[in-house]
């Protein structure tokens, strides 16, 4: 193991691009110059399509969490009635929020490793008809589902008049999806996922509709208020001093996205995801979520004969390998592999020989190169 080789394989942080690094390494410009509005303004077209949206997207410095708060507090108000679909930790996070805010908070929660059901969802809102909003996530992080964003936006759209806010922070950017055409009211990212940056942003998309309920919502935030950077980004700028070097970055990954193309960037993913579920298959170790259920941009084991923290852990001392574990109550049951932003399937396939050689050494048998040959024959397939 060289002393400066690390390999990072967890849902975020993720590595950064080389030249996405060399750009925030640039010198320090004045944020009320105009070579930041130059900056800004070339940055907005560009994140729209990563969105699946014709509208501004909100660049707010902070993390995903505060994202998550930005929205909470712009769309709804103390008493206000919400839904609040929990499939993992994060979705939890939501409903934490939204107590926080003194929001009365109603609970789907769906067991981890599974999807949320759109017929539950109808169910739930045909009983509460006084729903202001309904909050999802895309990908749930803690377990690596996918969830059905779009067939949960019919749904809702269909049976209420609430708004659907959308935490996007492990999927935007890996997974496609379509902001405008599924009718998601506000979604949400972080910078340190799909997005190939350090965290310290978040970004926030708006729609038309959730507008109108923002601008009358009677308790604004100071710092979280995003109809003040809606107004300032309308002439390149912020209302707040900018994460300038994470901007810098920012430009230069939504160029990198460009440049390969957003479908090209999304089949990657899931070929990352194919890949990593036949490796497992393979190898008789099961996985946490269905195929179906399954996220583009992080996968989760649950093996049934061994320990994943001695594999964790056999890995990291080895190899320098970091793969995640598990959280709240599925920590020291499962390990996740992130495989979304700069990522390979080539890193896939070196990810998965360093775990062969961890199972022999934490006594698990795996016949080596087996489940690299499962991840290699997804490859040359072409994948999904």
């Amino acid at each position: 193991m060289l002393p400066d080789q690390q390999f990072l394989r967890i849902p975020g942080p993720t590595p950064i691009p080389p030249s996405v690094q060399h750009a925030m390494n640039q010198p320090m410009i004045g944020h009320r110059d105009q070579e930041t509005k130059d900056l800004l303004h070339s940055i907005k077209p560009k994140l729209k399509p990563v969105f699946g949206t014709n509208q501004d997207v909100l660049m707010i410095a902070g993390s995903g969490t505060a994202g998550l708060e930005t929205a909470v507090v712009n769309a709804v108000q103390p008493g206000d009635e919400v839904l609040v679909i929990v499939t993992g930790a994060f979705g939890d996070r939501f409903a934490q929020i939204c107590t926080e805010h003194q929001i009365l908070t109603h609970r789907c929660d769906v067991e981890w490793g599974e999807a949320a059901a759109p017929e539950k969802i109808e169910k739930y809102l045909k009983k509460h008809p006084y729903i202001k909003a309904v909050f999802a996530t895309l990908c749930e992080t803690s377990t690596g589902v996918l969830n059905p964003i779009k067939e949960l936006a019919q749904i809702i759209r269909k049976h209420s008049d609430a708004l659907f806010i959308v935490d996007g922070v492990s999927g935007v950017g890996g997974a496609n999806v379509r902001m405008d055409d599924w009718e998601i009211d506000i979604l949400i990212t972080g910078s340190q996922k799909a997005m190939m940056l350090p965290p310290g942003l978040t970004f926030a998309a708006v729609s038309g509709r959730a507008w109108k309920v923002i601008e009358n919502n009677s308790r604004p935030s100071f710092y979280f208020d995003l109809a003040k950077y809606r107004d300032q980004l309308e002439n390149d700028s912020t209302p707040f001093t900018p994460a300038l070097s994470l901007l810098f970055g920012l430009s230069q990954a939504l160029e990198l996205i460009e440049q390969e193309g957003l479908e090209a960037v999304f089949l990657r993913h899931r070929q990352m995801r194919d890949m990593t579920r036949a490796a497992f298959k393979t190898l008789d170790i099961p996985l946490l979520t269905s195929d179906q259920a399954a996220s583009p941009t992080v996968t989760a084991i649950k093996p049934d004969d061994f320990d994943p923290d001695a594999l964790r852990k056999v890995l990291k001392t080895e190899f320098d390998l970091t793969v995640a574990g598990g959280q709240k109550h599925l920590k020291g049951s499962i390990f996740r592999i992130g495989h979304m932003g700069y990522c390979s399937p080539a890193d896939i396939l070196q990810t998965i020989s360093m775990v062969e050689v961890g199972l022999n050494k934490i006594g698990k048998p795996a016949e080596l190169g087996r489940g690299v040959r499962a991840a290699q024959e997804i490859m040359l397939s072409g994948g999904s």
